[in-house]
């Protein structure tokens, strides 16, 4: 019996082995000038090994400044992408997983301390830098960001496309523009943030430019056959922010531009978000979207046991899930779904020996 969890899907000439992803997740971990060690090693070969089709990287970013923390990672230099090829070089000799980035830059929500310190902005006495954003309009009581001038928007941009050229040239499958959780790209899209009056605001439209032109000149420098990406945030959760309605005429605009695919989380905009959190809370967004616009969908959020897992894939409501937490809690998150739904899936060579087919044991697991 086919296990639509498990069957594969093409993302350009990406033929990725099953419908699960690992989701981005920040580990502040690099405090080394953003790059990339041992944890990283660690924590991204960990979920090369479960089987997971895809495994994204956590949001890395495209210069120092569009951090959100001095121990996020980044990769805007050849140390960066030194760093990153190590644990990238060990994820695809050693894993079963593609490989995918996705390419970040903060904007007002850089200069930030740890979440385990409290995740507010960053005092100067502890390096503070100056950030910026559409308007300067700070989150919540943080920092008070500069709005970037056309002179700065091209700066930016041309980091976001530097960044991809390294990541290319480190074998990616697959890559992600992050424009959601009101981060720098989110900033731009959400009236909450922008009060531009210039091409870059105003109108939908005119909000979108940012977003447009940096997803345009990436797709620029990334070889025809390999799939570009963004994640969106589908509602703001405050009134007067970006809407379901929105976020389909956003998504319509990238599907015109050549846009892979959207992945669709929500929030993270705003400090008085009031979030309805429960089991695949966002999914109905992707769900619209992909309806609506008839682009690869992906959702996230909440999606934590395989049976609804495998729902959402059957009913058609997104074309892949994202694990977050649900990976970190249990890195072999594909193996038991496996198991649990009665097909087979990948293993590493080294961890053969525990297939359920090989391993007696496993059938006391169910």
């Amino acid at each position: 019996m086919s296990v639509p969890l498990f069957e594969p899907i093409n993302v350009r000439s990406v033929e990725i082995p099953n419908r699960i992803a690992i989701a981005p997740m920040c580990q502040y971990a690099a405090p080394d000038n953003g790059v990339a060690g041992d944890w990283h090693l660690m924590n991204l070969g960990q979920y090369c090994m479960g089987a997971a089709g895809l495994v994204m990287t956590e949001a890395t970013h495209v210069s120092l400044d569009g951090r959100i923390t001095k121990g996020c990672l980044s990769l805007h230099n050849d140390e960066t992408e030194a760093g990153l090829k190590r644990t990238f070089d060990f994820c695809r000799e050693w894993g079963v997983s593609k490989l995918a980035i996705q390419i970040a830059h903060a904007g007002r929500k850089a200069s930030c301390q740890v979440p385990l310190r409290g995740g507010q902005s960053l005092p100067a006495e502890e390096g503070a830098w100056q950030t910026v954003s559409a308007s300067d309009i700070p989150y919540g009581e943080w920092h008070t960001p500069q709005a970037l001038d056309a002179r700065g928007i091209k700066e930016v941009q041309q980091q976001f496309v530097e960044s991809t050229k390294r990541a290319v040239r480190l074998g990616f499958d697959l890559f992600e523009l992050h424009a959601a959780h009101g981060y720098l790209m989110n900033q731009f899209l959400s009236p909450l943030s922008n009060k531009r009056t210039d091409a870059y605001g105003g109108s939908l439209e005119n909000r979108m430019r940012m977003m447009v032109e940096t997803f345009e000149a990436m797709r620029s420098v990334i070889p025809n056959d390999l799939p570009l990406g963004v994640r969106l945030s589908a509602v703001d959760w405050v009134e007067g922010g970006v809407e379901l309605e929105d976020t389909v005429k956003i998504c319509a605009a990238l599907k015109e531009l050549g846009c892979d695919f959207v992945d669709i989380s929500s929030g993270g905009l705003h400090s008085e978000q009031k979030i309805k959190v429960g089991p695949g809370y966002q999914v109905a967004f992707a769900e619209a979207i992909k309806r609506e616009v008839g682009i690869q969908t992906w959702a996230v959020g909440m999606i934590v046991t395989a049976q609804q897992a495998n729902e959402i894939i059957a009913d058609g409501q997104a074309d892949m899930v994202m694990l977050a937490r649900g990976a970190m809690f249990n890195p072999r998150w594909a193996w038991h779904a496996a198991n649990e739904l009665g097909v087979e899936t990948l293993y590493a060579d080294q961890y053969k020996r525990c297939r359920p087919d090989l391993w007696p044991g496993a059938e006391m697991l169910k």
